[in-house]
């Protein structure tokens, strides 16, 4: 790890304008925010992140969940993911992200990590996590030692012949069924992503995984109204039961009536350069009666533009059986 300069911010305000200080002093030098630092601080000891300020942002007021006037939701930033997770409003309106939280990382991890954090989690790749070898989302321009190496965690929708590292993150795949919105406080002002346009496929720039710019802060994630009597489900699949990343994952949003499918969200993890909606999934569904022979017809048409790299093309009938066995579930009682 490499030394650096730690300061405190109380407010957003102040974060942003420290941030904005420090790329100016020290001429683009690399601030990063912290706050339950599990990826972070990782990745600083493994001499993959080397920022030369840390600006920690636990005494900011972006820890609650609080209901809006239109009905959504608004999730602060640094909200603890096991906090989130055991929400009651979260549990009964937003079932899919309570499961995608809980599936993910180890409680010890929950209680540190935040909303912010998991939405800028860094990829698993493990030559990205590994200096020794070359890696354009790591150093751009170096090449992508995963594509002729091991592979079989890695992505198969979204790659480009510079990177084709996976998003790790659960609790993206299931905010991005719910259409989340990311709320952003930068040195230019306030501004709204959806989290559709949030994330960036790597192709020739893999370093850029998402929209944000130097000094920009995330302070509070808000989720539309939930629609009455539809169902969610997250569904992760992996080589072991316990703190593990997925092989692949699906997350639905269903709304059934008479038989038929209304409304329909649908995303997969584990297989994505990002956590990876699926509108041809969405389509395909929309009006068909529910049946698990339209669950398989509509795995199908998500999975069609498929890229399986040497190790892991077991991953795209995977991820069809992962997201049939998802709808099943949601549509069960329907």
């Amino acid at each position: 790890m490499e030394t650096f300069k730690y300061t405190r911010a109380d407010s957003a305000a102040q974060a942003v304008q420290l941030a904005g200080q420090s790329q100016t002093a020290q001429q683009g030098a690399q601030v990063r925010f912290v706050a339950g630092g599990t990826t972070l601080l990782d990745l600083m000891k493994l001499n993959v992140e080397r920022p030369a300020t840390v600006v920690d942002i636990n005494r900011l007021p972006l820890d609650k969940i609080e209901k809006l006037p239109d009905g959504g939701l608004k999730i602060g930033a640094l909200i603890r993911n096991s906090d989130l997770a055991h929400d009651p409003t979260i549990q009964s309106h937003y079932a899919v992200l309570s499961q995608a939280l809980l599936s993910g990382a180890s409680p010890q991890l929950r209680n540190m990590g935040t909303t912010s954090g998991n939405l800028l989690q860094r990829t698993r790749c493990p030559y990205f996590r590994s200096t020794a070898f070359a890696c354009n989302k790591r150093e751009p321009g170096s090449g992508c030692s995963a594509i002729d190496g091991e592979n079989r965690t890695l992505a198969i929708l979204g790659t480009s012949q510079h990177c084709i590292a996976t998003n790790p993150s659960d609790m993206n795949v299931a905010l991005t069924a719910l259409e989340a919105t990311i709320h952003i406080q930068g040195t230019k002002g306030e501004r709204d992503v959806s989290i559709q346009d949030f994330f960036l496929l790597p192709g020739s720039t893999p370093q850029k995984e998402n929209v944000l710019e130097p000094g920009d802060l995330i302070t509070y994630v808000t989720l539309p109204a939930s629609r009455p009597g539809a169902k969610s489900v997250y569904l992760k699949l992996r080589d072991r039961a316990s703190y593990e990343f997925a092989l692949s994952s699906a997350a639905v949003v269903v709304e059934v009536a008479d038989g038929h499918i209304r409304h329909a969200r649908v995303a997969l993890g584990g297989v994505g350069t990002k956590p990876w909606r699926s509108v041809e999934a969405e389509k395909a569904l929309e009006g068909k009666t529910v049946d698990p022979r339209v669950f398989r017809e509509v795995s199908e048409a998500a999975l069609r533009d498929a890229k399986p790299q040497s190790q892991n093309g077991f991953k795209v009938e995977l991820a069809k059986r992962c997201l049939t066995h998802a709808l099943t579930l949601a549509t069960k009682s329907a």
